[in-house]
């Protein structure tokens, strides 16, 4: 059995929660929905976005549906410490992430995920953590 774990970035969340793209979809239904996470930042900004959308009742429902089935990985100081050496890494290497991705990422490395993106600025570090995009 694969004991691998997949944290969803923040895109491929709401990817999944639309329901789109097809490709998504098909990785899901080969990954068993134990192995699937989120970190609390992902939650964090999922929530964020239905506050700056008060009237999409239906998008909310669909979030908070999504929020139940899902892992929720709390933000915890293996998290913390992993964020201290991977902004310190990117920063000295001259690739930095906005601060939300970065906690996102530290977060991937701290849990041994792998992390399901198709950010783009994920892929400038990805010598320093695992990667998949599955669109």
């Amino acid at each position: 059995m694969d004991k691998q774990r997949y944290m969803l970035d923040t895109n491929t969340a709401s990817y999944i929660i639309k329901g789109k793209p097809a490709s998504i979809q098909q990785h899901l239904v080969r990954v068993p929905m134990a192995s699937l996470c989120i970190s609390a930042i992902t939650e964090a900004e999922l929530l964020r976005g239905l506050a700056k959308k008060p009237e999409a009742k239906q998008l909310a429902l669909l979030v908070k549906e999504f929020l139940l089935r899902v892992d929720i990985l709390p933000w915890d100081s293996d998290a913390a410490s992993a964020y201290a050496q991977l902004r310190t890494l990117c920063e000295k290497d001259g690739m930095p992430l906005g601060a939300m991705d970065m906690l996102i990422a530290s977060h991937s490395v701290a849990a041994g995920a792998v992390l399901i993106t198709n950010d783009k600025a994920f892929y400038n570090i990805e010598q320093y953590l695992a990667l998949e995009d599955w669109t």
